[in-house]
């Protein structure tokens, strides 16, 4: 992962200068998430230059472990989870002496002064291991016995390292080589060597040893150095053999000692980031841009933060995902065999045609017959029709037989068209809701989609669910450029509070067409707003919808007094007329200027 142990290094760099400071607040906003506010305590000729409290995050998170100092403040919890109630006790005010990365590994130290219970000093540690799906936060005396983690780990879990309040903390165990170790040129006990301490002779002794790419021998004998930055280093050496490459992996090294780094990160063509690191990173090629930031706490934030929105919402709604899966699956499947079922009920009329033709020759028949051919004198020519009898009955019976058929067939129909129809708007109004859960980014936003789930029937499939009192909702306001406020629903049930409770019949309301997304309503109070403005609002419904990005989007805009809502409708269905539609491109960017 490119978070290596360099770039650590540069994090650590970064955050040294804090030492001083004290441990203000403690916040856990996720699972493997721990926030430290920093408040500086060095007096007022520090903090009348600038400085303000920083928050230095520690992620544990399988997928993007890190340390970095953030500007970002999240949501957290109504009641702080027990790993972060033993951190305030033992850190709150402490003062943060010292930052140190643990060799060349993705291990950060920070050591804290402050005081125990009974008032005499004390010495307190968190160490960050940043080790993807084994990433972990502990908490440790001043002789590193632990006293708590946010993951502990037994003799289940691990048999080589355990985190368990009272043993020893011990840094993990260095990493074996993962390539051939026969005959080595050095001594290293299987273990991969340490690049800081790498040596000429042999480092090129070892390149030659192992007949690997470049890239691959740097990774298999070396750690604390990411694949994308082994990538580098082989790009900058291409073809240019052993002596090249060793300057490339010196060079960088020697940067890292001394403190020089570059927060760096590439973007593709759409401007999105797909990669970051401690230096400047050459080797995606000309269609790829590299972009540098002011310090390492921009570019982690510019990278993770709707990252690590996005996944935090989504652990938090994961019941709510669950739930619409499930839905989803059950009415696709329901509509298909429903589908399957009416296109039986299409040959009903053939079921009326063969009773006509047996009560027309019944004369000809009797009991017994099991297959006879008639003469069907309504087409023409006339037409000879085989008709299977059932032999047990009599002519009249089976004449009788296929009419129920026929009926049947016939009122299935027109109870399947419904049934398909009713499934079909509970499937739009399932899709609607997932629409509102992706752009969800916080905890009240969850619990008015949990409360409109409840309230549309599905109360019975949400387990531990417990109604609560509903809170006014809060649609998103915008103001465009000619002054007029504009008012976006967050999901369904703002939708309707805005449209009907909120907005007045002369006021403007959009949609994007024919897709899930929110509702939006210009407030103009009767005025004429001018067609910039109803183009900023047209964009702001696009933007919030299920419409693709890039792509220009129908937006239907009519007077809210158009807009009508169906008795016994789902929430957020509505129908409209006298409408016009424009076409509005999505525009993120604009949105955030127009936020208010």
């Amino acid at each position: 992962m490119p978070f290596d142990a360099g770039f650590l290094a540069a994090v650590t760099n970064e955050i040294a200068p804090l030492a001083g400071s004290r441990v203000d607040r403690v916040l856990q906003p996720d699972r493997d998430a721990i926030v430290f506010v920093l408040r500086d305590n060095r007096g007022s000729a520090v903090r009348d230059e600038g400085r303000r409290d920083r928050r230095l995050l520690i992620n544990a998170g399988s997928g993007t472990p890190r340390v970095q100092l953030t500007d970002t403040v999240g949501e957290n919890p109504k009641a702080p989870p027990m790993f972060c109630m033993q951190l305030r006790k033992h850190l709150l005010g402490a003062k943060l002496t010292d930052v140190r990365q643990l060799g060349f590994e993705r291990a950060l130290r920070l050591t804290f002064e402050t005081r125990d219970e009974l008032g005499t000093d004390a010495v307190k540690h968190i160490i960050a291991e940043c080790m993807g799906r084994f990433s972990d936060i502990i908490l440790t005396d001043a002789d590193d016995k632990i006293i708590g983690a946010a993951k502990l780990v037994d003799f289940s879990d691990s048999k080589i390292r355990q985190i368990l309040p009272g043993l020893k903390y011990e840094i993990p165990p260095v990493q074996p080589m993962t390539a051939d170790t026969g005959t080595l040129p050095v001594d290293s006990g299987g273990c991969k060597l340490n690049p800081l301490e790498a040596q000429r002779e042999t480092f090129i002794a070892l390149r030659d040893y192992s007949k690997l790419p470049d890239e691959k021998f740097i990774s298999a004998y070396y750690y604390g150095i990411s694949a994308t930055v082994a990538r580098e280093i082989s790009y900058r050496a291409a073809g240019r053999g052993a002596d090249a490459l060793w300057d490339v992996i010196s060079g960088i090294m020697s940067d890292i000692r001394e403190g020089r780094f570059t927060p760096a990160a590439v973007c593709d063509g759409d401007g999105k980031l797909i990669e970051y690191s401690f230096l400047p990173l050459t080797h995606y090629g000309a269609e790829y841009k590299t972009v540098e930031y002011p310090d390492f706490a921009a570019l982690t934030d510019a990278f993770f933060s709707e990252r690590d929105t996005a996944e935090r919402y989504r652990q938090r709604a994961s019941d709510i995902h669950r739930l619409l899966a499930n839905a989803e699956t059950r009415l696709t499947k329901k509509i298909a065999l429903q589908q399957a079922d009416l296109a039986d009920s299409a040959d009903k009329d053939k079921y009326r045609k063969l009773g006509d033709l047996i009560t027309s020759s019944i004369y000809m028949l009797k009991r017994g017959d099991s297959r006879v051919s008639l003469t069907d004198y309504a087409g023409d020519p006339p037409e000879e029709v085989v008709v299977t009898l059932d032999p047990r009955l009599t002519p009249a019976q089976n004449a009788q037989k296929y009419y129920k058929r026929y009926t049947k067939a016939k009122s299935a129909e027109s109870a399947l068209t419904k049934q398909i129809a009713l499934a079909r708007a509970e499937l739009e109004y399932i899709a609607s809701v997932s629409d509102a859960l992706s752009r969800a980014r916080s905890e009240i936003e969850l619990t008015e989609l949990r409360r409109e789930l409840y309230e549309s029937g599905y109360a019975s499939k949400m387990r531990g669910y417990v109604a609560s009192k509903p809170t006014a909702p809060k649609p998103q306001k915008f103001r465009t450029s000619g002054g007029y406020e504009v008012l976006c629903g967050k999901n369904n049930t703002q939708n309707d509070y805005l449209t009907f409770k909120l907005a007045s019949k002369f006021d403007w309301w959009f949609h994007v067409k024919a897709l899930p997304g929110s509702h939006v309503v210009l407030l103009c109070g009767g005025d004429e707003p001018g067609e910039d403005d109803l183009t900023e609002a047209a964009v702001i419904a696009a933007t919030f919808s299920k419409a693709a990005r890039g792509i220009p989007a129908a937006v239907d805009y009519t007077r809210v007094k158009n807009v009508k809502k169906p008795p016994g409708s789902k929430p957020g269905y509505v129908t409209y007329s006298t409408n016009s539609t424009a076409y509005a491109l999505p525009d993120e960017e604009l949105c955030a200027r127009l936020k208010i």
